[in-house]
């Protein structure tokens, strides 16, 4: 046997079989939010948060909008205990927000955990123990009624601390820790015990958190196990059903998204995912997957760079950047085929409509993110993402003849750099290769209105000057005729187009011409202060290039003919 080897791992059990509901179910409106960070998150890190930092999360918290924080575990830490007094004794805890704190079955534990809670207003209490088959055979060496008593003594004892206090709000939370992989009908017994010492009511429901402690099996298997449990529990309308899934599997999300279509109201996680082995659920992620379907979250999420400023402060831990939703990169598209889509989306979609763009499943710009990120050009890049860039950046808009025949150039230049080609190297790029401002240059020009646009042209090619006139549809026309008479050569516009510029360019306009010159075809472009100038700048720079590409041709063959 080698050391990986998956015969010695068995599927996780079957649910029982039952009325299975949730598949035909859809989501229909955000959970009751918890934040772990303080507690679960914090316990998670190799460095816990100091006092100075938990506060600074705190604030995070609340302005983010989550109304029950777990805030720690006050009987054994004093960092906890002193932090839960620091919200009590400043009056840090909004009056819409609740705190919890966890709490093992214990009863010293419990009297130090109401002790750390004098003078709060409202406040859960967590008691948990664990259940599955391997903690009570292996780890505590006990059977289920030994387990039960456990859970049934820790319930009561804190109803009875929470009876010396009767001026608090108190409601109390159970967790079979590990229900994930516990037997369903012992996570079933060992709750109804503790619901018997508890006695909830439809107005004063207690909390049963039924937490996936280790991920072991897919979100369909535990969609499976929260639905049957809700089917089976007693008193279901005094009890509020809660989820804390972790990500051994990378499905701690699924697995809670599933579990709110099975029947649970509650869903425990941290911003961003932190917490023990590969995370806790990330609630940010789960909120924006609600609010892509147009469900309101009831977070405020429009600023999410905050929320990873101040997570990586507290927590040492960077974010990745195709993390879902908020990753610095995940709305940004390199492949030519999408940059393509997304811009030809952008700019048919129309503000009183809802979100239709091609790669992007919500605006950006709703979570704080602009535009200037979604397209960027490197080697896997296409004539559309130069495009969206030049457009947005400079106010050039290429014909698709420019884009195909500028796009091998920026390919090949991204592959030199072996990385990203800005907008502006992609703007110089584009003049380099199809602007020749020599050996023929434009001196001046006077254009005379008629039937026929008559054009008098003054160029320059050394130290020589060559007058021009010439007649025809319009100046290109004029000076193409003109050319042809004064050189004899075979010149025929193939395309051509002009447009002008925004503020701030260093031209009011810039024209594209495609001519055929003696059988070649050629691109060019120029900018001037206006469209005439600059029509007249892009034919000479075609006639220079035309040149230039006849004579490397000529040296070309010299040079093989000598081989």
């Amino acid at each position: 046997m080698t050391a990986f080897d998956h015969r010695k791992y068995r599927p996780t059990p079957r649910v029982p079989a039952f009325d299975r509901q949730w598949p035909d179910r859809d989501l229909e409106r955000a959970p009751i939010w918890v934040s772990e960070d303080l507690r679960d998150g914090n316990q998670a890190l190799l460095e816990p948060m100091s006092v100075e930092q938990k506060k600074r999360f705190w604030h995070l918290i609340i302005k983010v909008g989550i109304k029950e924080v777990m805030v720690g575990f006050p009987s054994a830490s004093q960092p906890d205990y002193d932090f839960v007094r620091w919200l009590i004794e400043e009056n840090q805890i909004p009056d819409d927000v609740t705190i919890a704190v966890l709490v093992q079955a214990r009863e010293h534990l419990i009297e130090r955990t109401f002790e750390a809670l004098v003078g709060v207003k409202r406040a859960i209490i967590h008691l948990y123990n664990s259940t599955s088959t391997v903690q009570r055979e292996r780890v505590f060496e006990m059977d289920r009624a030994g387990i039960t008593e456990i859970a049934v003594n820790g319930a009561r004892w804190i109803k009875e601390q929470a009876e010396r206090y009767p001026e608090v709000d108190w409601r109390f939370q159970y967790s079979p820790e590990s229900f994930s992989s516990t037997e369903i009908d012992f996570s079933l017994a060992i709750c109804e015990a503790v619901m018997d010492v508890w006695q909830p009511t439809p107005e004063k429901r207690c909390i049963l958190n039924l937490p996936t402690t280790v991920e072991v099996a897919g979100p369909h298997h535990h969609a499976d196990q929260i639905e049957y449990f809700c089917q089976h529990i007693s008193r279901r309308d005094c009890v509020i059903i809660s989820v804390h899934t972790h990500n051994d599997r990378g499905g701690a999300v699924a697995s809670a998204e599933l579990a709110l279509l099975a029947g649970a109201e509650r869903v425990e996680g941290t911003l961003l995912g932190n917490g023990e082995r590969t995370g806790n659920m990330d609630i940010v992620t789960l909120a924006m997957n609600l609010y892509s379907q147009g469900i309101d979250p009831e977070l405020d999420l429009a600023n999410p760079d905050e929320i990873v400023e101040v997570v990586n402060a507290c927590t040492g831990l960077p974010i990745h950047p195709r993390h879902p939703w908020i990753g610095e990169m995940v709305y940004t598209a390199f492949s030519g085929s999408h940059q393509d889509a997304i811009r030809k989306s952008l700019k048919k979609q129309r503000p009183d409509e809802p979100w239709q763009v091609a790669y992007l499943p919500i605006d950006p710009r709703d979570i704080g993110r602009d535009y200037q990120a979604v397209i960027r050009v490197n080697s896997q890049s296409g004539k559309g993402g130069m495009a969206f860039l030049l457009e947005r950046d400079h106010g050039i808009s290429l014909p698709r003849w420019m884009m195909l025949a500028l796009a091998p150039h920026v390919q090949a230049a991204s592959e030199r750099v072996s990385g990203e080609l800005s907008s502006d190297a992609i703007r110089d790029l584009m003049f380099e290769t199809f602007t020749r401002e020599a050996p023929l240059t434009l001196v001046d020009y006077r254009l005379a209105r008629g039937a026929e646009e008559g054009l008098n042209i003054t160029l320059r090619e050394g130290d020589e000057t060559i007058k021009l006139a010439g007649e025809g549809n319009g100046a290109m026309s004029a000076f193409m005729n003109a050319w042809q008479e004064h050189t004899g050569q075979r010149v025929s516009v193939i395309d051509y187009s002009e447009h002008a510029l925004g503020e701030g360019s260093e031209a009011n306009a810039i024209a594209f011409v495609q001519l055929n010159v003696e059988g070649q075809r050629i691109c060019a472009v120029a900018q001037d202060s206006d469209t005439v100038s600059a029509s007249l700048k892009a034919m000479i720079s075609a006639i220079n290039i035309a040149r230039d590409t006849s004579e490397r041709g000529e040296r070309s063959g010299l040079a093989a003919l000598v081989e």
